[in-house]
């Protein structure tokens, strides 16, 4: 069986999923829409897709998945057009930056029994999925504390920043989730410190740049998260969990995996620059687990209840740096 997608959205992320769709065997894209007429273009000539109208797809009848990859600020309202039509919906985090206004979505999900997945893509990452692996099958014991880094290479652009909801809800969001993936466990309660250290823009803009985050869980397990819009050799991605027999770690990815030794020293190729090319794999990892989802029925791993959780810590992060506090996730409605 062949799910066939339509594709809200051509730019940077419509692209990426447009060349996870032709990775995956069994989806194929069918159409796309886009209010850039060149750009769709562009993209639906290179998988012989369709353009159409948003409208029309929610119509179609050869059109059995949708993934949403258009602005946030659309996401909520073309779940709910597609959830109503019966089609079946990927959706780039977020749903959308308001809880109130996830959780009327989610609703609309539920009442139409629609099957949805929501975008975590990190969770799909090979050497991540690994380590959870490890994690299951007890080889570090009880997990007890972690370190996530995350840091890119350099900032958006500002006309980025002012629309994303900020570092906590667009970047950090990742690590939340993380975080609960992880340690197989609710958070309870966070405290956030954040600053402008990269460029004064970014401040100027209402947002922060450089962030430092302390998640505890319920059973008091520990998670420090670190975030820089900013890491000059690279895109910074790296997991250390600690348990009560043992470590495991996850360790930056290069696009060769080698090491050269001469008179120089030890030297490594540089990491990758950019998340399109750094999670290829996984962006077509989470496509395939969606297919399976649809096909076989394989479980959803990553829901919209998981992305009202990560929302919901990027609220009390954003809310202890504003108030200089511990915030309990109770405080968070």
């Amino acid at each position: 069986m062949t799910i066939r997608f339509a594709l809200l959205g051509a730019g940077r992320i419509g692209k990426v999923h447009g060349a996870a769709i032709a990775a995956v065997e069994g989806a194929r894209l069918v159409a796309l829409a886009d209010p850039d007429a060149a750009a769709a273009a562009a993209l639906a000539a290179k998988y012989g897709a369709d353009i159409r109208e948003v409208e029309a797809i929610a119509a179609s009848d050869d059109i059995d998945a949708v993934v949403v990859a258009s602005p946030t600020d659309r996401h909520a309202e073309q779940i709910e057009l597609f959830a109503r039509a019966g089609k079946a919906i990927f959706c780039e985090k977020p749903i959308d930056l308001s809880l109130e206004r996830v959780r009327a979505c989610l609703a609309v999900v539920e009442e139409t029994k629609t099957p949805f997945m929501l975008g975590f893509n990190r969770r799909f990452d090979a050497s991540f999925m690994a380590l959870k692996a490890q994690i299951q099958a007890g080889r570090i014991g009880t997990p007890e504390m972690a370190t996530l880094t995350s840091r890119d290479p350099a900032p958006p652009p500002i006309a980025y920043i002012r629309v994303s909801g900020g570092i906590f809800r667009d970047m950090t969001i990742h690590d939340f989730d993380m975080a609960r993936f992880l340690m197989g466990e609710e958070i309870a309660q966070v405290t956030a410190r954040a600053a402008v250290m990269v460029d004064p823009a970014i401040g100027e803009a209402g947002d922060f740049d450089s962030a430092s985050v302390v998640l505890e869980t319920v059973s008091g397990r520990q998670v420090i998260v670190s975030n820089s819009r900013r890491a000059s050799y690279g895109y910074d991605q790296r997991i250390e969990v600690h348990g009560s027999k043992g470590m495991i770690a996850a360790e930056n990815q290069r696009p060769a995996m080698i090491e050269v030794a001469d008179e120089g020293g030890f030297t490594r190729p540089p990491l990758y620059d950019f998340f399109m090319t750094r999670y290829t794999q996984a962006y077509a990892n989470e496509i395939a687990a969606f297919v399976a989802a649809l096909t076989d029925g394989a479980p959803i791993t990553s829901t919209g209840a998981d992305g009202v959780a990560a929302l919901r810590i990027a609220e009390a992060a954003l809310l202890s740096v504003r108030e200089g506090r511990t915030v309990a996730l109770s405080e968070i409605p």
